[in-house]
């Protein structure tokens, strides 16, 4: 096989209408503040929520396989406000990503995502050594709803997040 070649995706630094595509951007709100259309949209109906803190050790910020979950929704956030990346494309009928339409994130540790049902995601990635996410899902989801695609094996292509600093 033929060396792989190299795309890159440039982070850009999260906002609710440029993350809209993919899910909900969620940001800190005053206590006592009524369910809104600013709050996740949660759809966990298919199973049992899995509500957890997963540990993660950096690992680059390369990949060639993105996933997707058809079920439920996702959320994801760092712990003690640690920035992180992740590379969405949005929810399709097909078997692989729109690549047109794969965008990486720069997530602030002050707030959270939750994915649409479908979304196709790579990551979280990071350059800290480790980072603690909360992770909320069914307790399923990686073992019955994770669809991947590998782009290595299918387009001979890895990505790589990019950011400005």
């Amino acid at each position: 096989m033929a060396q792989a070649t190299r795309q890159t995706l440039s982070a850009e630094w999260v906002t609710k209408s440029a993350f809209t595509p993919y899910g909900d951007l969620v940001l800190p709100s005053k206590d006592g503040k009524s369910y809104d259309e600013t709050d996740a949209q949660l759809d966990l109906s298919q199973g049992q929520p899995h509500f957890y803190i997963m540990q993660l050790k950096q690992r680059g910020k390369e990949f060639h396989r993105i996933a997707r979950h058809q079920l439920c929704t996702q959320c994801l956030g760092s712990l003690e406000g640690k920035t992180w990346l992740l590379a969405v494309a949005p929810p399709n009928n097909n078997s692989a990503p729109n690549i047109a339409q794969l965008k990486a994130f720069q997530i602030p540790g002050n707030c959270f995502i939750k994915l649409h049902k479908g979304t196709w995601h790579a990551g979280p990635y990071f350059d800290d050594d480790v980072i603690n996410f909360y992770n909320l899902e069914l307790i399923d989801t990686n073992e019955v709803d994770h669809f991947s695609y590998d782009f290595l094996e299918q387009d001979n292509v890895i990505w790589e997040i990019m950011t400005a600093d």
